[in-house]
Formats: structure tokens, sequence, C-alpha cells
């Protein structure tokens, strides 16, 4: 992990745009992320779900990892409420396992379900159920996740700067510049 951690920093201090509050959360990030991203180059599928008022960031990363720009394979991430658009219905237990046995018949490679948004939304039942989860979540402190403030000044800059760091760190493994075993 040591590689990942010093190829974040290095990346955190080289970005522009005022990133130098990422620093101190390295080491909560690094092995979220190389979770999240050894499962993309696994082949698993992202299944991409937000609160409310974070939905113009699912639309974001939904457009943005699969620009052909960057000459990279296309990789599956999906937005879970286009897929399954009874999604805000779902309550019970029964109900999670019965979209769980769907999702995983949907896709037999596996999946993984990457939450941005309020630790007290309905879709954390659902999002917490895994520890292979992707969580970036908000106002609460959730083991396994990446803890923002929603009343941070600065959130959708930081969203949108975190978004790039895992970006960058999922081309830098697919083109074998990055080893996250290491």
């Amino acid at each position: 992990m040591q590689k990942l951690l010093k190829w974040t920093l290095e990346t955190i201090r080289e970005e522009e745009s005022c990133f130098s509050w990422m620093e101190e959360y390295r080491y909560e990030w690094a092995p979220l992320v190389k979770s999240a991203v050894t499962q993309v180059v696994e082949g698993k599928t992202v299944l991409v779900i937000t609160d409310e008022s974070h939905k113009w960031f699912g639309k974001y990363i939904l457009n943005a990892v699969n620009d052909l720009r960057k000459n990279r394979p296309l990789l599956p991430f999906y937005q879970l409420t286009e897929c399954f658009p009874n999604l805000q219905n779902i309550n019970s237990t029964q109900d999670i396992q019965l979209l769980e046995d769907m999702l995983e018949l949907s896709y037999p490679g596996g999946y993984y379900i990457w939450y941005i948004g309020r630790g007290d939304h309905p879709y954390t039942k659902l999002a917490y159920r895994n520890h292979d989860n992707f969580l970036w979540v908000l106002d609460e402190e959730v083991q396994n996740s990446f803890a923002l403030r929603s009343r941070d000044p600065l959130l959708d800059i930081k969203l949108l700067q975190l978004y790039k760091l895992f970006d960058m760190t999922i081309s830098e493994v697919l083109f074998g510049d990055l080893d996250l075993e290491s």
C-alpha cells in the first residue's frame, strides 16, 4: 500500500486546485480506493447510487468515467436507479435480498455499489450491507467509508477532486504505472 500512498500524496501535491486538504485524509482514502480500483480491474460492475442532492454528481461520474479521450478500456459503471427505477420503493430486508439476488444474476462477474450521500438516506440500507462497497458518506462516521460534511462550502469541489483522484488511480493501474499490491 506504500506505493499507493506515495503516489496519492504526489498526485495531491501536483494538483493545482487547492487539493492540500486531502493530504491528511490519504490514509483513510488509500485502503478504500485500493479495494474499489481492484474490483474494477477484476471486472466487477460499479453501480452508482446517490441521495437526491447528489444526483448531479452521479450523472457526472457516468459521463466522465468512460470519456473516450482517456484512451482506456470502457468500464462497467451504471447508475443503479436507471437499471432499477423502483429502488426508492425498496424498504424491507426481504426486498433488499430480492434486489441483491437480481443484481447477482445480472452481474455474474460481480458488482459493488458506490454510494455518495447522507448517512441517514434509505439507500444506505443497501449500501452498508457489503464491506466491499465504495462509500462516500456525508455527516456520519461509518466504518469502511470516506467521510465528508454536507455543510462544507467546498463540498462540490471536493467531490470533483476526489472523483478525479479516483479516476486517475484507475488509469494508472490499468496502464501498469501503479501497482496496488506493493
